[in-house]
Order: structure tokens, then sequence, then C-alpha cells
């Protein structure tokens, strides 16, 4: 549209459910998928009376989430009540944090295309107790679910530093593969461990003047495919409304959306709350929490090389390509697999290739990662080098890597077991080649005559020797030998 033009503005909220085996102010287990209301007690069913005690493993995972993150970490925080009835809140109130959040501000780097990167300021991280779970599918009445209730919960606030919905998958991709690589959270999506919720608005410029639109927060998403198609969704409405109504943001007018999966929309559930309806006040069951030097080291010692760190350092220093590194690095157990096996003697992309084509493949299958297929990377290693030195073929190095799951034989065992060393004597695979071309009269013409057939005619020339050898000659030297013959 002339003298039109816009700007996507994005900040998320991402609820990340901390892996501790028990809940953050009380000692119930955390165990999904139990029945319902079976992993409560006085305090996350907010008895009168019952006092709650501070998780301190989950205390330092989001302590060491907020480091990873680069945040500030503050030697003071406390905690807070924030106030609000909902049916899966028992107490009346949530134990939260305010103005005093254990990590303040730092940042997030994400991947773009072509090997950029951009940097997402964090505005803050507070540890909380998650609610519980209302389930309105029992019929004409919904039921509350307190397991959850309770659940150690980091929320991670960050600035409204993203432009596309591409920008905010990126964002929420990494942090999932930050928290996994920490194992701070399993991060499984499907069972609630990540939440995210975006708050958007557009920069609109029209004939020369700039307009905002309201800001609205889809609540609850639980996957990327979600975030990414409602953040989409969310910057079509507001131009269109926009375009429509004229509205524009004024104090107070943030809305809270839900998305309609089924019909890839969202909807409007209510005007959003300030901070101030909340009532937040400091908690007076707990005591504040003091970080000395001490106990921060201890911490920062469990940090990781963090998984975009890595995966420039696999494109950079092992020439691999930017998927190829990111695939690797997806899950840390893989990535050091990987580097254990490259130590090992594994030439990279040969390594990179066996695992991305066979190994990821089965160790899906098994439901395990790939370190955990019964392959020690001193074997893999041996494999690599068979397949660089022309001994075995790449098709031949994948059938080897599914047996070696199965088997403690060296590969080299393996591959003479089942024929699958490759014929590299000069003077049999010459007989042979002959053999071929005297049979192929034509296609040794073409090859000769340098027209554009000529390749392909090579090709056919390569095949009916490998045929010939039922997959056992070596290609390189069968290569030579005609290059030699034909020229």
């Amino acid at each position: 549209m002339t003298g039109l033009d816009y700007k996507i503005i994005v900040g998320l909220e991402i609820h990340v459910q901390l892996c501790t085996k028990t809940k953050m102010f009380c000692s119930c287990e955390l165990s999904f998928g139990q029945t319902a209301n079976t992993r409560v007690c006085p305090v996350c069913m907010g008895m009168p009376g019952s006092l709650p005690v501070m998780n301190k493993k989950a205390l330092e995972f989001s302590v060491l989430a907020g480091l990873a993150l680069n945040c500030e970490i503050p030697g003071f925080t406390k905690w807070d009540r924030k106030s609000y009835y909902y049916p899966d809140l028992p107490k009346n109130y949530q134990i939260s944090q305010y103005d005093l959040p254990l990590n303040g501000k730092g940042f997030i780097e994400i991947p773009l295309a072509g090997g950029e990167s951009k940097k997402i300021r964090i505005t803050r991280a507070h540890l909380e107790e998650d609610a519980g779970k209302n389930m309105h599918t029992a019929g004409a009445f919904s039921r509350v679910d307190l397991n959850r209730a309770g659940t150690p919960l980091l929320e991670i606030v960050t600035e409204p530093d993203m432009n596309s919905a591409a920008e905010v998958k990126a964002l929420a991709v990494e942090l999932q593969r930050i928290v996994r690589y920490l194992g701070i959270s399993e991060a499984d999506m499907q069972k609630g461990h990540m939440r995210f919720e975006p708050n958007i608005n557009l920069v609109i410029t029209k004939d020369g003047k700039e307009y905002k639109t309201p800001i609205t927060e889809v609540k609850n998403l639980n996957s990327f495919r979600a975030l990414e198609r409602s953040v989409e969704y969310e910057a079509r409405r507001q131009l269109d409304e926009f375009l429509d109504t004229g509205k524009t943001m004024v104090m107070g007018n943030k809305s809270t959306y839900g998305w309609d999966d089924n019909k890839a929309m969202t909807v409007l559930q209510r005007e959003k709350e300030e901070a101030h309806d909340y009532r937040y006040f400091p908690d007076p069951d707990l005591v504040p929490v003091e970080i000395d030097a001490e106990w921060l080291e201890k911490i920062k010692s469990r940090l990781c090389e963090l998984p975009l760190q890595k995966q420039k350092r696999f494109v950079q220093q092992l020439g691999l390509s930017e998927y190829d590194a990111g695939v690797l690095t997806a899950e840390r157990a893989t990535a050091e697999f990987f580097e254990s096996a490259v130590k090992a003697g594994a030439e990279a992309k040969r390594l990179c290739n066996i695992l991305t084509q066979t190994g990821l493949k089965l160790a899906n299958e098994k439901n395990c990662t790939v370190d955990q297929l019964g392959i020690d990377a001193s074997r893999l290693a041996k494999l690599c080098k068979m397949t660089d030195q022309g001994q075995i073929s790449a098709s031949a190095a994948q059938t080897i890597f599914t047996e070696m799951t199965s088997s403690t034989d060296d590969p080299e065992k393996i591959a003479e077991a089942k024929n699958l060393l490759q014929k590299s004597d000069a003077g049999e695979l010459e007989k042979i080649v002959d053999e071929v071309l005297t049979a192929n009269p034509e296609a040794v013409a073409e090859v000769k005559s340098g027209g554009k057939k000529s390749k392909k005619a090579n090709g056919f020339l390569m095949g009916q020797v490998i045929k010939a050898t039922k997959g056992a000659a070596n290609p390189q030297i069968v290569a030579k030998i005609l290059s030699k013959k034909l020229s």
C-alpha cells in the first residue's frame, strides 16, 4: 500500500519448569502423568497454617540459567505474594518475585539465516511457583488437578527486540537448547515444561506519521509452530484493525488473547492486568535469599559450553555447514559424542554424515540418544577411517554402523563377515574395466567424443563396473582406470 510501512515488535515471556525432584516450597514429588491430586500436601493445597520451605536446587538451577543468559546476579533477592483468585491457585496468591528478581538484565544470542546472529535483551528471569491445572473435558463441569501446583517455574522475560515470527521461534528453540544443555529442565513442551507468551504490536508508518498498535499478549503456547503462527496472525490482525478503525496504543489498552489452533487464529480473552492489580507485597513466611561470592562460584562451575557457541565452533574449526552443526548441537549428548569421535581420529564431515544419516535415525527409533546406541567413539572413528581410505563405501558404512549397535566387533571384522570390503586391486579391476569397455562400444565412443553426453556415458560405464563387482569395487580406483583408458 502506498505511503504505509510497518514493523513487528515482539517481546517474549517464557515459563520453564525446572526438573527438581520435589516442588518449590514443599516435599511433594514432581512426576508427570500421575493420578490427579495424588502429589499434594497442605502446603501446595494452601491449607491455613502451613508454611513453605525453599527448594535450594531450584534456586541454583535458576541462577545457573541466569549466568547462561548473561544476567546480572544480585546478592540479595526476596519473595513476593502475587494476589489473584483462580480455582487452580488454592492459596489465592502465587509466591513469585516482583522488584528484586533472582536474575536481572542480560541477553541471549539467537542464530539467524546465513550464519548471522542477534542479541535479544533479557529484562529479568525470576523464580516462582506454578499453579495447578483446570480441566474442562468432563462434561458440564470443570475439574482441578493440583499435582502441578507448587512446581518450580523460571519465568524469563525479554525486551521487545524481535521483529519477526522467525526470530521469536529462533529464540524459543535456542532457549530450549540452553536449558537442556544445563540439565535444569527437560523442556518437553507436550508435558508443559515450556510455555510461551509473546507480547506483540506494530509500529506503523503511514503518510510520514508513526503509529503504534495496542499490545496483545497471547497466552500459554506450548509448541514452536503455535508460537510462530500466532505471531504471524496477530501481526496481520492488528494491521487490519488499524486500517479499519485507526485504533492505536493508549495507557491501559493491553489485551490478553488465546490461540485457537484448529481455526489458526487468536481469540480475545480479557483486558490485561497491570502489576498494581496483583497487590504484590513481600511474603512474610519466607526469608530473603542472599547469594555470596562462594556460592555463586560453585554454581558457575556447572556452566558448560552453550549450544550456539558450540555450533559456531563446529563451523569455524571443523568446517561443517551451519545446518549440520545445528543438527549435531541440538542435544548436548550428541554434540559431545561427536566431539569424542573426532578426538579419536574421525574426519569431521565423514562422521557428521554417518551420524546425521544413520545414527540419529536409529536413536530416534530406539528412543535414546546417539551415544546410547552401544558404539563407543573409538570404534566409530575406525569406521570413518575405513570409509575415507576407500576400504568400504559410504552405503556400506551405514550398514556396518547399524550392525555395530548390536555387536561389540570392530568395523573391520563386520565388513569382512558381510563381504563389504571394497576391491582395490588395480590389476583385478583393470580386467573388469576392459570387459565393460568391450561390451559397451557406443558409450566408449561417446566419452571419447567429448560431447554433451560424454559425462553421462562415463557415469554409465562406472556403474557397469560397480555392478559387475556387485558393489565391491573402489570407485576412486575405477575412476582412475577409466580415465587412463578413455583419455
